[in-house]
């Protein structure tokens, strides 16, 4: 550590906390100061109150420069060919300048000095120009065919060699594509451009136990380059790390790391530190994560579909690994991106936006809607399935226990005693939800296992369908096993207790083997597997995770897959399960806000802290899965908007923002209802689930015009697109007569303005009719002429609705049934039903509809 101007501060460490912390200081420099102060008392207090002699040459990072900085505020001749007279370098090379310096010093003046700081910042500037000048080089040779364009054996995807490129020449890089993507070979790719390069002659791999024979067989698949798997003592694995002759590959999984990554970093010395799955060092205080973090690269690659799973201080985690100095220490960074109560406790987010800024050019994601044209269909089942007796019987056992904690939470902290009880009878509760034999060996009743026997039924069928079956809990696997052996299907078993270099051989199986139909996996097989040849993946039970629940899915539902995949999930009915269903959609919402901008970031909430945390607590326990009304005060009817569509549609995207991606309300040619036509991004059946409660609070019985009811549909991505591909080419008809988008809202105002001329001098046209014919009806009836004055009234209210329609740019109603229809009948607030009245009962009055339409025409 240097101290430079201890009157105005000006210290630097070596350490990465000074680099980091933006403070200033660190406790080196504390202890230093204290040490000096003790030592050299007068010498010091001399120091503090004075300035300092020397001229110190400095970076600016900020300002991507070099500076001199002086207290006396002049600088000596010498040095002004380089530097401004405010210390500031001129148009010269920063490398040329401090070596002049350096002459300058050891000639003339010994009161120049170089900070250490400039010799890491001089080393960042020239790799940073390196990888550009590499970048240029590898691109002008493969353009001119000197190096080939693609560095595996099978031709790389546009998308994947971006991701290649992204990879190498970022230096320390995070690729966050979807699942499925194939970031795997992604990174391979990137390792054999850089061993083209000369800049990587080892490559260590990190990845789960249950993926490394995984990266074994993607290794042979793309490269000749040489790879070893490391398993054994601790003998055998030094052995592996040591010599020269090491291969090109590392395979080692995340455990062996906690004792070897000193180790690896001593004698094997890699280039290159892979960490695929990487949300497994999400927890900045975990010991794997402690030991990943110790690992010393140039390069380094972050592989994770998912990284935020559940709070952005996992986002942190990932990039403290690859530049602790992005996003700071993790003190500042709550400070930035949470908003802190009374307490210092986080209460929400913010500057979530300026978050996905700061990790954009390290962070390269795609989604496969955006990148995978050809990726076939998915369908989203939920299969909701009633508890047994015995069943019920246990859950509420365990939910009485966590209703009493709940309740003891509200008055008081919980021992960390009663938080370990709650948390497991938490977990028992979803056990039971599957089947009471995870707890009791006596009890093997499952509802569940009907429902998937039925399914299995239907796949066995068909002899090209192969099915993944997920679940939490072994013993649940252990019932579908037996269920699978009754019904004479092949299966692969792929567990946690089954051995590493036996789990290949499931694997193979279950592609290869063409009576091998179903793959039983607890989570261990929930990442990086290539499934392709399923097509129908089942979860017995739902993760807290909407990301681990992706992971699932993504075994089949990736590149290369030729079929519909179908998902299937079973739930049970009114548990703690069925109420799952929102906390996933939740979470899910953070995660894209955060890395894919999708949705309001601002409406994004933070559900953490203990009330949020008995809230939800409370949620689980006693909220009816459809229950998703407005808050109200206790006893007050919730208010509801005039137009009810809109306020559903606002209410909607507050509920699944980020999953909404359009809603209108569409008029069939036919009939007086109206439609509210949702397109959500996926899983449009459990949005459907949740948005019917919803419509329910908007439209149910007593709350919207029994004339005109409004119906809901729900549609996902992969639906909506295919309708609009079948109207394009001619192949289907749209029969609605007008439709009205409710999201994204449109600007009125804009679209007011924008009428023609010609649109809006007829529209005048139809108001003068409307006018005339209103003067009319007015002067027969005030004669005592009702009936010859109830004609006008009529023909005023047609004219008045063509007025609108044609404002509105809907088609001219025929009649006033027509006009008094939706959309329209929005446009006539209080007096449509004033209308509705005089069109259907001759003996109405006329004069109630006369003010209607007075009033209507002077508010034109």
């Amino acid at each position: 550590m240097e101290i430079r101007d201890l009157r105005g501060r000006q210290f630097a460490c070596d350490c990465v906390d000074f680099r980091i912390n933006g403070l200033g200081t660190c406790k080196h420099v504390e202890a230093v100061l204290l040490h000096l102060e003790g030592r050299f008392k007068r010498l010091f207090q001399g120091a503090a109150q004075g300035d300092s002699t020397r001229i110190d040459l400095v970076p600016d990072a900020a300002n991507g420069t070099l500076r001199l900085l002086n207290s006396n505020g002049s600088l000596p001749k010498a040095v002004r060919e380089w530097f401004t007279s405010e210390g500031w370098l001129k148009n010269g090379a920063p490398e040329d300048a401090v070596a002049a310096i350096e002459r300058l010093r050891a000639e003339d003046f010994p009161k120049l000095r170089v900070s250490q700081e400039v010799g890491p910042w001089l080393e960042a500037r020239r790799l940073a120009d390196e990888r550009k000048r590499l970048r240029r080089e590898y691109e002008l040779k493969v353009h001119r065919g000197e190096w080939p364009e693609h560095e595996t054996k099978v031709p790389l995807f546009p998308y994947q060699r971006e991701g290649m490129l992204h990879l190498a020449f970022t230096e320390r890089a995070l690729l966050a594509d979807e699942m499925g993507l194939g970031k795997t070979i992604q990174a391979i790719a990137a390792c054999a451009l850089l061993h083209r390069l000369g800049q990587a002659r080892r490559v260590l791999v990190v990845t789960p136990a249950s993926l490394k024979t995984e990266w074994e067989e993607q290794i042979q698949r793309f490269t000749e380059l040489t790879y070893q798997l490391v398993f054994g003592s601790r003998h055998e694995r030094m052995r592996a790390y040591s010599g020269d002759g090491a291969p090109f590959f590392t395979i080692v999984n995340y455990e062996q790391m906690l004792a070897d990554s000193l180790e690896v970093n001593i004698r094997l010395q890699p280039d290159v530190v892979v960490l695929d799955e990487a949300q497994r060092i999400k927890n900045w205080s975990a010991k794997t994560t402690q030991a990943i973090k110790r690992l010393r690269s140039r390069y380094a690659f972050v592989l994770t579909g998912t990284p935020i799973e559940n709070r952005i201080d996992e986002l942190h985690s990932l990039m403290d690994f690859l530049n602790p100095s992005v996003l700071g220490p993790l003190f500042r960074f709550n400070r930035e991106y949470y908003e802190l109560d009374e307490r210092g406790r986080p209460a929400g987010y913010r500057n979530l936006q300026q978050l996905h800024e700061r990790i954009r050019p390290y962070m390269l994601r795609r989604r496969k809607a955006d990148v995978e044209t050809e990726l076939p269909d998915r369908t989203d089942r939920n299969h909701f399935v009633p508890l047994s007796d015995e069943q019920r019987g246990a859950y509420e056992d365990h939910e009485s226990v966590v209703a009493k904690l709940g309740n003891a939470a509200k008055r008081r902290p919980l021992t960390q005693q009663e938080q370990d009880k709650l948390m497991r009878h938490l977990a028992m509760m979803r056990m039971v939800c599957d089947t009471n034999y995870i707890l009791n060996d006596e009890d093997k009743a499952c509802p569940k296992l009907g429902e998937l026997e039925k399914i299995l039924e239907e796949c066995r069928e068909n002899a090209d369908v192969k099915v993944i079956i997920f679940s939490e809990w072994e013993r649940m696997l252990e019932l579908v096993r037996g269920s699978c052996e009754r019904m004479d299907l092949g299966f692969a078993w792929h567990t946690g207790t089954v051995p590493q270099r036996r789990r290949r051989a499931e694997i193979n199986a279950f592609k290869s083997d063409p009576d091998c139909r179903v793959f039983l996996s607890t989570d261990s097989g929930a990442a990086g597997l290539n499934l392709q040849n399923a097509s129908v993946v089942i979860n017995c039970d739902l993760p807290w995770n909407p990301a681990k629940l992706e992971q699932r899915i993504a075994r089949a539902w990736r590149k290369h897959q030729t079929r519909p995949v179908t998902v299937i999930n079973l739930v049970s009915e009114n548990t703690i399960e069925h109420r799952m269903l929102e906390t996933l959609a939740n979470k899910q919402a953070l995660s894209d806000g955060v890395l894919d901008l999708k949705g309001n970031l601002n409406e994004i909430k933070l559900r953490s802290g203990r009330q949020a945390f008995l809230a939800k607590l409370e949620q689980l326990l006693t909220a009816k899965p459809a229950d998703i009304a407005p808050a109200t005060a206790a006893g007050a009817k919730p208010v509801l908007p005039a137009d009810r569509s809109l306020g559903f549609a606002r209410k909607a995207r507050e509920q699944i923002n980020g999953a909404l991606l359009r809603c209108e309300e569409r008029y069939p040619a036919q009939g007086a209802h109206s439609l509210l036509y949702v397109v959500v991004d996926r899983d449009a059946a459990q949005w459907r689930e949740r948005l019917n409660g919803l419509h329910q609070d908007y439209f149910g019985p007593g709350k919207s015009d029994p004339l005109a009811p409004v119906q809901l549909e729900v549609v996902d991505r992969a639906t909506h697109e295919a309708l609009e591909r079948l109207a394009a080419c001619g192949m289907l008809t749209f029969t609605s007569r007008a439709s009205r988008p409710l999201f994204p809202e449109p600007d009125t105002g804009a679209a007011q303005a924008s009428l023609s001329a010609e649109e809006r001098a007829k529209a005048d046209a139809h108001r003068a009719v409307a006018a005339r014919k209103l003067k009319m009806a007015c002067l027969l009836g005030e004669g005592g002429l009702d009936e010859e004055a109830r004609g006008p009234l009529l023909e005023s209210a047609i004219a008045h609705g063509r007025a609108l329609a044609v404002e509105a740019r809907h088609p001219e109603p025929p009649d006033l049934d027509a006009a008094l229809l939706p959309p329209l009948s929005l446009c006539w607030g209080e007096a449509v039903t004033v209308l509705r009245s005089f069109a259907a009962d001759a003996a109405q009055p006329w004069s109630p509809v006369a003010q209607a339409l007075e009033k209507l025409l002077k508010r034109a």
